[in-house]
């Protein structure tokens, strides 16, 4: 009985594994080829924001920017060492290792000067990358956030008509 078990074995490995083992359940193949460079966008039309929400995944958390108006959307994404309101400069506080600042040009007022109503915050409690977000402020026809990460990862930004989506990766 022992000679079957080995000699099943050696055939098994021999086959050069052709009956693959399932992976783990909670694994993924995330396959990041993404990078932590700054991103941008231009539009030449501002778009209102109108929500912001987070969501998990199984190899990156997600932000999604929900915007009123145009395509493509307007906006800068970057790594930064402090978070700083614009215009003043005042360092704006923000839990995490990495502070990924993303401006949008989003205006925070209407065309007679009025403000919009204030945006919801997306909870992050919980994620395994983010760590918090903020808006920071705004001025000239920007809308600047702030996202604190885990670390220094690899992020991507994607849209679409009415979204802008930041993904930042898990791991490296």
């Amino acid at each position: 009985m022992r000679r079957l078990g080995t000699a099943l074995i050696s055939i098994i490995l021999a086959g050069g594994g052709l009956l693959a083992l399932p992976a783990p359940a909670g694994a993924a193949d995330c396959g990041v080829t993404w990078g932590s460079l700054d991103k941008s966008g231009a539009s030449a039309v501002p778009a209102r924001l109108t929500g912001v929400r987070a969501g998990r995944h199984a190899c990156w958390d997600r932000l999604v920017l929900d915007v009123a108006g145009t395509d493509p959307i307007g906006y800068s994404a970057r790594y930064v060492d402090v978070l700083r309101q614009d215009p003043s400069g005042a360092v704006v506080p923000i839990a995490g290792g990495a502070v990924l600042e993303i401006s949008l040009h989003a205006p925070r007022h209407d065309s007679a000067g009025q403000p919009y109503p204030p945006l919801p915050v997306a909870d992050v409690t919980g994620f395994t990358t983010f760590r918090e977000f903020t808006f920071a402020g705004g001025s000239e026809g920007y809308t600047q956030t702030g996202l604190g990460v885990r670390a220094r990862l690899p992020f991507r930004v994607l849209q679409s008509a009415d979204h802008l989506v930041v993904d930042v990766a898990h791991t490296w």
